[in-house]
């Protein structure tokens, strides 16, 4: 097994683990323990690239702060002793690969939806190691909620990072690709809002729907909303990287979508540098 093909592995399961799980992360630069706050898998947006298999019931259906706190503990201890490398997928990851970057809220849904947010902000900041980040990789949705405002604040003291979707420019493309009720105007909104308390960084996936990628003017309108956002330090830029497992219309989405080619991802990547000026990652699908 390569380093690639562990980059592949974003299973949500680790060993007899409820909610804590190891990912070799593309874009923390090593391994990031994923905290899957929504086990139940209902989220507020239905994304047409989602992985997440909602086809089969979820093994656990609730989330709770007390057995995430244990399991925490002992996954930091897992990677930090190296423990980590003897477990697939990690057992052929070069050594330098496997360092602790960050504590990361994500899963199988949206984290800012989970009505105890800032409780479960409170328990990762009391037992992370020095130096470790916590990382909130959220849709903004519920960004606007108190609570979630009060972990965010939390978050910042602990020089933690927001790290926030946004795979549109206009209101008809994000409902196609995001598939959700939520205006785009008020995840546009909610976004610009965090922004101002603290700099941000933007992942926007961008992705081939019946062999067609994103046009030029979507592209634009795209660059001009990154503009409007302001605050942000760096914007990471990426594609399919693993099977799509959503239905669309009865028909599963891996069928008509598709990853964008490298040289396709760095094209957006540039005219993002050139048209805002600011730092821009590109990732490819691996």
């Amino acid at each position: 097994m390569t380093i690639l093909t562990a980059h592949r592995q974003h299973s949500r399961r680790f060993e007899d683990f409820k909610f804590v799980y190891p990912v070799l992360s593309r874009r923390s630069h090593g391994i990031s323990i994923g905290i899957n706050t929504n086990p139940d898998k209902i989220c507020n947006f239905d994304c047409i690239y989602c992985q997440v298999d909602r086809t089969t019931p979820a093994p656990v259906t609730k989330f709770e702060v007390g057995i995430a706190e244990r399991e925490l503990r002992a996954m930091i201890d897992i990677v930090q002793s190296g423990e980590i490398a003897q477990h697939l997928p990690f057992d052929t990851v070069p050594k330098d690969k496997l360092r602790l970057n960050d504590i990361a809220l994500s899963g199988d849904a949206e984290p800012t939806t989970l009505r105890k947010f800032s409780e479960i902000i409170s328990m990762i900041a009391r037992i992370k190691p020095k130096g470790v980040k916590i990382v909130l990789i959220t849709d903004a949705g519920g960004l606007g909620r108190p609570d979630v405002k009060r972990g965010l604040e939390i978050m910042d003291a602990e020089n933690g990072e927001v790290w926030v979707k946004l795979d549109a420019g206009t209101e008809e493309y994000f409902r196609l690709i995001n598939r959700t009720k939520i205006p785009f105007s008020r995840i546009l909104r909610n976004i610009q809002d965090c922004a101002q308390a603290r700099p941000i960084v933007i992942q926007s996936l961008f992705l081939k729907v019946h062999g067609v990628g994103p046009g030029a003017d979507e592209i634009a309108a795209y660059c001009q909303r990154l503009r409007e956002i302001g605050n942000i330090k760096l914007v990471q830029v990426y594609t399919v990287a693993r099977k799509p497992m959503t239905m669309v219309d009865g028909v599963p989405a891996w069928q008509f979508v598709a990853a964008l080619s490298d040289a396709e991802v760095d094209s957006i990547t540039e005219r993002v540098r050139r048209e805002t000026g600011l730092a821009a990652e590109s990732f490819y699908g691996v």
